[in-house]
């Protein structure tokens, strides 16, 4: 091969080279220089901060962050200390807005209260069969049991009925988190998340009756429609109001008068034919003649 030729190439394969070296500097310099450009500062949590507690100055720390800033998220330090969490924070996780309680309203429990609504405490015992399953953010029906007003016990008995449906746990017993291991505990009182005309019925409701709890799935929005029923309806066999009710509107319902039936006339009876045979010697006299029937009065 001629040695000009290898001498071409040789250089050629130099200078490109060479070239693409320095194209890849500046492209590098220029993508190092966008990317700082790009960075915000914010505040993320230095470790997991549960619900209600005050984040202090420890809690929090500064830091680079590239791209997008995410939703919400807070850039001041100031800003962030002092205020209580409402939902859990994970370490290392941007401080985002709606996470945090108002300034001034402190940590715990009513820090997680929405304007407008009200926690209504309400006692768990053993007569509300999944007070030991509830944890926080549930959703619950509430039953009560106990004797309506003007009925007596002997009539139809305890009446069960749902009073409320689709209501949030707030909290269960004095802790406002799950523990641990995410397992249900025991607890003696829940709290629940209502309005102010839902607080003033399950206050009475309270007082008044027995109250049980019933786990519903929090994806299912819709009221059921139900009736109630009464323990004169389990020993029927039938767990449903619905003959209860329908029984008592057939005895409010105006009662029919069955119609007349007209019976046909009866035939007058036959009135008996008397014949009497006279003798004359060889002739016979024949004579008929009705009788007349009798008056009522003989």
């Amino acid at each position: 091969m001629n040695k000009r030729l290898l001498s071409v190439l040789a250089f050629a394969i130099l200078v490109a080279g060479a070239a693409s070296f320095l194209l890849y500097q500046q492209l590098a310099k220029r993508m190092t220089v966008t990317q700082l450009a790009a960075t915000t500062r914010i505040i993320v949590a230095s470790r997991d901060l549960g619900i209600g507690t005050i984040i202090g100055d420890m809690d929090v720390r500064p830091m680079e962050w590239s791209g997008a800033v995410p939703q919400g998220a807070l850039q001041k330090k100031e800003d962030v200390v002092g205020r209580g969490v409402v939902e859990p924070i994970y370490g290392g996780e941007p401080v985002r807005e709606n996470r945090l309680a108002a300034r001034g309203a402190g940590g715990g429990l009513a820090a997680m209260i929405p304007t407008g609504m009200r926690a209504v405490a309400l006692p768990v015992g053993q007569i509300s069969g999944v007070g030991g399953f509830v944890t926080p953010g549930m959703r619950v029906d509430l039953l009560i049991s106990g004797l309506p007003p003007g009925t007596q016990q002997s009539t139809i008995g305890t009446h069960t009925k749902t009073l409320l449906q689709n209501i949030e746990v707030l909290s269960a017993g004095q802790d406002i988190q799950r523990d641990a291991e995410g397992k249900p505990r025991t607890v003696p009182v829940i709290n629940v998340l209502a309005t102010p005309e839902q607080a003033e019925v399950l206050s009475l409701a309270s007082a008044e009756t027995r109250i049980q709890l019933v786990l519903r799935n929090p994806l299912d929005k819709e009221e059921a429609k139900t009736p109630g029923t009464t323990v004169q309806n389990l020993w029927k066999g039938s767990g449903s109001g619905k003959e209860q009710l329908s029984a008592e509107a057939k005895a409010r319902a105006p009662k029919r008068v069955a119609p007349l039936k007209l019976e046909a006339a009866k035939p007058k009876p036959e009135i008996p034919t008397i014949q009497i045979e006279v003798f004359n010697g060889s002739q016979k006299t024949e004579t008929k003649f009705k009788e007349e029937p009798k008056s009522g009065g003989q």
